[in-house]
């Protein structure tokens, strides 16, 4: 019989509408079961070491359907560290505007004839992005303006006020770059390039070159050359009235090729102005007097402005690379575009706090923050709060675009670059890190392999040990959501990455691969970067991948990626340093990797500081070690003296009493009467932090004994001996004895 189109039709209709609830049930089973799968990774991690130990804050959101996918102590206020110039970029941005550019202004006297000028003015509007090539190029757009004698220059800082850093950089006290000021007038992100190399042979004078090179620097160097292995070399930076002094000690290895360390200046607008001359006369433009400070009077006549790229193109500098210059120069001009100038930070804050409460929702006094950058113990953010920020900007489409597109790449580029290797999130994570001493974060957006789009916040507090094993926690958080959806699922990416590698290679083959990669590292070539990369990526023997982060980091010492690396791969155990001493006995060589982490530890790194400390402790026993450390520790001791007094406050008892023994033989051996270390411990003597004070006596107690047994006579057969004369270290105070004890 045949049946009606009519009824096939509504019979078919009906069974439609039956199944399309059993679909949709269905995929809604689906995604609980990827949430279920999702939490339980999660939680995984979190139970693990050193997570567990550890202040730890994570929130995670859909996107796509705006639930809470996981929260862990989420509305905790934690130390965000660098997380916060997410907060900084997204004020901007919305203040700003996308489109805003930086001015420098370059103007004369209403009287001038545009030849001949009496005085020059540069009038500063807080472009943080003022290089030496930039500034060449304004030099030349000066002399096709038809400029060719000025007598002096005025420069014009009066766009900010004088206060140059905010709160939380006086918890450090340093010359280091990453501590630079603020300037309304600034260049080279008010740091300054210092390049050193060996003479023609052994015992010569020493070369030190500056970049840019300029007037406003006075160099006083004793710089020599050593024996391949000299590495002992410190540079000071200090502020002296309107030029700043660059001290220069020690020696460097002959024929180890030029070596740089960047320092922060004291005086931004001088040390433009003073570059600014120097350049104007090569150009060809004669400055016939001084550069001074001062204000541009309102008749000046302009002649030329300088523009900045675009703010989305500077936000991608500040939040790929996460540079503390940026954060605080933004911060300032936010204060002085939206309150008037002259800018300062509490203007800025003041338009970044009425930001949050009025567009984002998150009302005030529910946060601290004191600066724009992160830097130091000074900020407190929840998880939960990120996440509203990371929320708004995205629905925000006039300004998603720029604001997503200015963070790190997974596994591609920027503090993100050699993270996630292998996993879901590499291309699929856009996020800002954040790192301090005993603080990690990690905030930003992904889509999972599935398509579906999430955003979290992630941040550790109070960690014990090293970073390393936090950043990859961090890291396997990250990569459980990007694998939400993906063939393999949240669960076994997370055990994926939980399997560590064991050294099962035969030594003779280790030594034969320590080998190569040694070559590759002593070129210090930024060619073999991509190579050496992928080698570490998949090498499997740990004490390998740790002489392959070597090679990185000599690549580029001035690459963060390379020095991150370097310090995830080294590790003090059996596994690391104590195969790479055996290898570094059957190859001859200084240990691998030892070189470099003293290196890191005497220009002031923290957690190479430790590190070292820790290889001292690993060290104990082992003569030849012993004498490498002790080598190493002494050049440590002599350029980051207050570091090191504050790594051994933290280390491990064990690792202490190794590291001040072998600090006290170096002592002796350097026969000199003022080490700058005795003179750093007795100012920590005076700290006004009453627990550092106390450490710090303690310790000048105990180096002192040291240095004093070290230096006593040994003992010969005689059955008498005399007692050995009390040596007590420069400026320290007499060792208490039975005899000179109160009460004793």
């Amino acid at each position: 019989m045949q049946v009606p189109r009519a009824r096939t039709f509504l019979a078919v209709t009906v069974a439609l509408f039956v199944a399309q609830p059993r679909v949709g049930a269905a995929a809604d089973d689906k995604k609980r079961a990827e949430r279920e799968a999702l939490k339980a990774s999660l939680m995984e991690v979190l139970r693990r070491e050193p997570l567990n130990a550890s202040r730890v804050a994570v929130h995670m959101m859909s996107l796509d359907d705006g639930s809470v996918v996981f929260s862990h102590n989420a509305d905790e206020l934690l130390n965000p560290a660098s997380n916060v110039k997410l907060v900084t970029s997204a004020a901007a941005l919305t203040t700003l505007g996308s489109e805003y550019r930086f001015e420098t202004e370059f103007l004369v006297e209403s009287e001038s004839d545009g030849i001949k000028a009496k005085t020059l003015y540069v009038r500063g509007k807080g472009d943080p992005f003022v290089t030496t090539e930039r500034l060449f190029v304004m030099t030349g757009d000066l002399f096709h303006t038809g400029l060719r004698e000025v007598q002096d220059i005025i420069v014009d800082d009066a766009w900010f006020d004088a206060e140059r850093t905010p709160s939380g950089f006086d918890q450090e006290d340093t010359d280091r770059a990453y501590m630079a000021p603020t300037g309304a007038l600034s260049l080279n992100w008010n740091a300054v390039g210092v390049y050193l190399r060996s003479g023609d042979q052994p015992g010569a004078k020493g070369v030190v070159e500056l970049e840019p090179p300029s007037d406003y620097f006075v160099v006083e160097s004793t710089l020599t050359t050593g024996d391949k292995r000299a590495r002992r070399f410190s540079v000071a930076s200090d502020a002296a009235g309107a030029q700043q002094k660059i001290l220069v000690r020690g020696q460097v290895p002959h024929g180890g090729g030029a070596m740089s360390v960047w320092k922060k200046i004291d005086n931004p607008p001088m040390y433009f102005g003073q570059t600014l001359k120097q350049m104007l006369t090569a150009r060809g433009i004669k400055v016939k007097g001084k550069v001074k400070p001062g204000v541009t009077p309102p008749r000046a006549k302009l002649v030329f402005v300088a523009q900045s790229d675009t703010l989305d193109i500077v936000l991608k500098k500040l939040n790929k690379m996460s540079s503390n210059f940026i954060a605080e120069m933004l911060l300032k001009t936010m204060g002085a575009e939206a309150r008037g100038a002259p800018g300062s930070f509490a203007k800025g804050l003041d338009v970044v706090e009425d930001f949050l409460a009025r567009e984002v929702g998150i009302p005030r006094g529910t946060y601290v923050m004191k600066n724009g950058s992160g830097l130091n113990d000074t900020n407190r953010f929840s998880a939960t709060q990120f996440d509203k920020l990371l929320r708004y900007m995205y629905e925000r489409f006039p300004l998603a675009p720029e604001y997503l597109s200015s963070l790190g790449i997974a596994g591609k580029d920027g503090t993100l670059r050699y993270r996630f290797d292998g996993t879901e999130a590499v291309g699929r994570l856009r996020a800002k890190t954040g790192t301090l001493e005993n603080v990690s974060a990690l905030s930003g957006y992904v889509q999972a392999a599935g398509g579906e789009k999430f955003i979290f916040s992630m941040m550790v507090n109070d960690y014990p040990g090293r970073s390393g094993p936090v950043v990859r926690g961090l890291d396997a958080l990250g990569t459980a959501v990007a694998s939400v959806g993906s063939h393999i699922g949240p669960g076994q990416a997370v055990a994926e990455l939980a399997s560590e590698e064991k050294p099962n290679s035969p030594m003779a083959e280790v030594s034969s691969r320590v080998k190569t990669y040694l070559a590759l590292t002593s070129q210090r070539d930024p060619r073999n970067i991509g190579f050496l990369r992928t080698a570490w990526r998949s090498e499997k023997d740990p004490a390998v991948r740790a002489v392959v982060a070597e090679g990185l980091y000599q690549s580029n010492p001035q690459d963060y990626l390379g020095v991150r690396t370097l310090l995830d791969s080294y590790s003090a155990g059996s596994e690391v340093y104590g195969r790479l001493r055996g290898v570094a006995r059957e190859l001859s060589v200084e240990v691998p990797g030892l070189g470099s982490l003293v290196e890191l530890a005497a220009s002031g790194n923290a957690e190479a500081l430790s590190r070292v400390v820790e290889l001292a402790g690993a060290s104990s026993g082992d003569a030849l070690a012993e004498n490498e450390m002790t080598e190493g520790l002494g050049a440590v001791a002599r350029t980051a003296p207050e570091e090191l007094v504050l790594a051994l406050r933290t280390a491990t008892d064990r690792d202490r009493d190794a590291t001040t023994q072998l600090l006290s033989r170096g002592f002796v051996q350097a026969a000199e009467s003022e080490h700058p270390f005795w003179k750093s411990l007795r100012k920590s003597m005076g700290a006004s932090d009453p627990k550092l004070a106390d450490f710090a006596r303690s310790l000048e107690g105990t180096l002192s004994r040291q240095v004093a047994e070290a230096k006593a006579p040994k003992p010969t057969t005689s059955l008498a001996q005399p007692l050995a004369p009390t040596v007590v270290a420069p400026g320290a105070s007499k060792p208490t004895t039975a005899e000179s004890r109160p009460g004793g």
